[in-house]
């Protein structure tokens, strides 16, 4: 008996995943139920091929810039070794973590609280001897930073800007001319209501005629 429940359960397992696969690959019922989300293989759903840290820093009228988050307090880090701050993939909560800091702490006045992120390609994260048995030239790794946001002293938002990875990909699709050359071709299509083609006024000719012998012309003389 529990080696037949074994089998019924490896068959099933195997079978579900079999099913999955074949969806996935012929794009065929993967959002036709809830279910299906147990079954498709989207096992690198969200993932990016570049690491990415905030840093929040805060820019004294002096010219002076201090970190903000973490705060000079105990650390919490959630899952890991990460701080908390690196987690708010959003942007939504970078600027209460600095003014927090800024509550807590003595410090000059401040201008303006910068929020920056720090991109680099996760292939720099392998070890010294993998990176020797996987790549030829020498291990150099860069970052590449980019001001997500701006806020005042108060926490107001001056400035926000898009994540990099989804700024350097609308560059890209931009300076590619078969894509240009192919909006320029084609030809958008706008359906509009007949009964609103009068030019002169958004109601219509009908409802134009009408308020014109009501109201008057505007241009008519008194």
């Amino acid at each position: 008996m529990p080696r037949w429940i074994s089998n019924l359960f490896i068959s099933a397992y195997l079978g579900a995943m079999l099913l999955g696969i074949g969806c996935q690959a012929l794009k065929f019922g993967t959002a036709s139920h809830p279910i299906m989300y147990y079954f498709v293989w989207d096992m690198f759903c969200g993932w990016s091929s570049h690491e990415t840290r905030f840093h929040v820093l805060g820019e004294g009228e002096s010219g002076n810039y201090y970190r903000l988050a973490p705060g000079p307090w105990s650390n919490f880090s959630p899952y890991g070794e990460l701080s908390r701050h690196h987690y708010d993939a959003l942007g939504n909560a970078f600027h209460k973590m600095g003014l927090t800091t800024l509550r807590h702490t003595e410090h000059e006045p401040m201008r303006r609280i910068l929020v920056l992120e720090e991109s680099w390609p996760k292939k720099y994260n392998l070890p010294d001897f993998l990176w020797k048995l996987r790549y030829d030239e020498p291990k150099d790794p860069q970052s590449y930073f980019w001001l997500r946001q701006v806020h005042d002293s108060d926490g107001r938002m001056l400035a926000f800007h898009g994540d990099w990875l989804s700024h350097e990909s609308n560059k890209a699709i931009a300076n590619n001319p078969r894509l240009l050359a192919d909006a320029r071709r084609g030809k958008p299509f706008f359906a509009i209501n007949p009964a609103l083609r009068q030019p002169q006024h958004p109601l219509g000719s009908n409802q134009w005629e009408s308020s014109q012998a009501s109201t008057g012309s505007p241009f008519s003389a008194n």
